[in-house]
């Protein structure tokens, strides 16, 4: 059976949105497993996806404070059926990305990463597959503020990036 994973990220709470909007508190109540890539902002988001989502693996983002970093890790790594995950906010600029994630991250096949608040999703020379869901609340030049769908089959990742209205 499939795992669900959320991603979302730079989700900016109360500076970008007063709050998470419905559909992405739809989707983590739905979701076996939510990842944050970072940049919450307040405390107050992280206390509420700990209360709502089944399972939650995030880290913190270059906009948290020192109590957000106190609970989350810079970078965070799990396994989801035959999928090695790592997690971490910034990877730099899009040039060149693939390579040096491949070299911060031996080993690893799913790469989630936030911070530019642009989706990325590109897989590596060394084929780790590398996503970033976007924001929720702050598009930054893009059409529509976003998140991810991701169902892990396996050793299958398959990604559906949701535009939200």
């Amino acid at each position: 059976m499939a795992t669900t994973m959320l991603l979302l990220a730079d989700t900016h709470v109360p500076k970008r949105a007063r709050r998470l909007p419905d559909a992405v508190l739809q989707a983590i109540d739905d979701a076996d497993l939510v990842v944050h890539a970072g940049d919450w902002v307040d405390v107050a988001t992280l206390d509420l996806l700990e209360s709502r989502a089944r399972a939650l693996h995030g880290v913190f983002g270059n906009n948290d404070g020192d109590e957000l970093r106190a609970r989350l890790p810079e970078v965070a790594r799990f396994t989801v059926e035959a999928v090695e995950i790592a997690v971490v906010h910034e990877t730099g600029p899009s040039r060149q990305r693939e390579v040096r994630m491949d070299e911060a991250f031996p080993g690893t096949d799913l790469l989630v990463f936030g911070h530019s608040h642009i989706p990325w999703d590109t897989v590596s020379p060394a084929g780790m597959r590398l996503l970033n869901p976007g924001s929720p609340t702050d598009r930054r030049r893009q059409p529509a503020c976003t998140m991810m769908w991701v169902e892990v089959d396996g050793a299958t990742v398959d990604a559906t990036l949701v535009a939200l209205s």
